[in-house]
């Protein structure tokens, strides 16, 4: 290929439109790439602090111990840590209002971990939406672009005598430019989601095991605490 059909002279040359498409495309596709490194990271860290928290639960640590762990940890811990400490929370200030029913107590608990567990989720899918639509919208973006390129080089080989593929090359060279960003922002964006998105499911299921796991041990101890009402805490499992 020579300089006059190298990639920055046909956007160069290219319509105003075209070349705004192609902008467009082109601050679409460093988004979701930053995007995608944000994404990686953050749920490289939440399987780590999640892998982390599980090995320390069931260390055979006492679960008082755990919660006042996690609650120094708030802010830098991973989600289970987080739906933990909100289970042990609210299952505290039940017994701090004497409410001694075990159904009250386990389903309070419950309630929060679940609430915990949707704001977890809500904050790991972050981006997610912006990687689908760029990976759904790039394509149509520079389909777009290459039409009106088409339309806008035909306009300008009406007004000449003759026409040779010399003369209809570059124009067309220069619409399928956007169709070639189009695909370039849109691919590495479906890629990335779908893994995210089965990455996040993971975590998901994960953690919803996690919130059953620790209410039959609430319960456990609610039938032992039954039998021995001086204990106000959960201390094991």
């Amino acid at each position: 290929m020579n300089q006059d059909m190298s990639i920055i002279q046909l956007v160069l040359h290219a319509s105003f439109v075209v070349q705004i498409v192609m902008l467009i495309l082109l601050a679409g596709s460093i988004a979701s790439w930053a995007a995608i490194f944000r994404k990686l990271r953050a749920i490289k860290g939440i399987q780590a602090h999640n892998e982390e928290f599980e090995r320390d639960f069931w260390s055979g640590t006492s679960l008082n111990d755990l919660y006042a762990t996690a609650a120094q940890n708030a802010r830098h811990g991973g989600p289970m840590e987080r739906i933990f400490a909100s289970g042990m929370r609210e299952y505290q200030k039940l017994r701090e209002r004497r409410i001694a029913d075990p159904g009250t107590l386990l389903d309070g608990a419950r309630r929060a971990m679940r609430a915990s567990f949707q704001r977890e989720m809500d904050a790991a899918e972050v981006n997610l939406s912006f990687l689908a639509s760029v990976g759904s919208v790039s394509p149509y973006v520079g389909l777009f672009g290459t039409v009106w390129g088409i339309m806008h080089a035909f306009i300008g080989l009406g007004a000449l005598q003759q026409v040779t593929l010399a003369t209809v090359a570059p124009g067309i060279a220069e619409a399928l430019v956007a169709t070639a960003l189009g695909l370039f922002a849109a691919i590495p964006a479906v890629v990335a989601y779908n893994r995210f998105a089965r990455d996040i499911d993971r975590i998901a299921i994960q953690q919803e095991t996690f919130i059953e796991e620790f209410s039959n041990i609430l319960q456990r101890n609610l039938g032992v605490q039954a039998t021995t009402p001086h204990s106000a805490t959960p201390t094991g499992y």
